[in-house]
């Protein structure tokens, strides 16, 4: 129960290290959650600081996603068989990015950190999954649109795969979530008065 425990905590607490956030406050001195969307991930630091920051905040949450999955499947064994650790440190990040402890419960929508702790449980499933969001990304020019289809195919992918149950369980779970803090995107995209990405 301990090494449950702490792979959850450790999950939630890097999971809960504002990125976006802390590039915005250092570079412009302003708080990003008062700026665009208000959410701290890369897609509204794009509005702020151009796109090469897009990609450098899209790649840092990434790997603060895979990495606590990565500790706790390499040294918090408890339950191996069923990857229920690595799961548990997946379920910290995504809370913890969404709902930073640091930034008093606000944050961003976990999209690419729920994306990194994909490819620590497996990097076939989280590599396709990357390569769905890009391109749906790219052609409709919506990050929001791409990373909804991009999200609900994972717990397709990890069946597929045959990877645990435990995995499938997360993914689904996990995609729920992610729409749902995305609730106000699909009822703009559905308007027709989403923002796109580039023009």
């Amino acid at each position: 129960m301990l090494q449950l425990a702490i792979a959850l905590l450790l999950g939630y607490l890097i999971g809960s290290i504002p990125t976006g956030y802390l590039i915005v406050k250092a570079h412009t001195g302003d708080d990003i959650r008062k700026i665009g969307s208000g959410s701290t991930g890369a897609t509204n630091v794009k509005r702020v600081l151009g796109k090469q920051w897009f990609f450098i905040v899209l790649l840092l949450d990434a790997i603060k996603g895979a990495f606590p999955v990565v500790v706790a499947y390499c040294f918090l064994t408890a339950y191996s068989q069923y990857g229920i650790t690595p799961v548990l440190a997946a379920i910290g990040v995504i809370l913890g990015h969404s709902k930073s402890v640091f930034l008093g419960f606000t944050g961003g929508k976990s999209v690419a950190s729920g994306v990194g702790t994909i490819l620590a449980l497996s990097l076939p499933v989280g590599l396709i999954t990357a390569a769905i969001w890009g391109t749906i990304t790219w052609t409709s020019k919506y990050v929001s649109l791409g990373s909804i289809i991009a999200l609900a195919c994972t717990p397709f992918l990890m069946w597929a795969f045959k990877q645990p149950a435990g995995y499938i369980a997360y993914c689904a779970l996990g995609a729920l979530y992610i729409i749902w803090l995305h609730r106000e995107n699909i009822k703009r995209l559905i308007k027709g008065e989403e923002n796109k990405v580039r023009k």
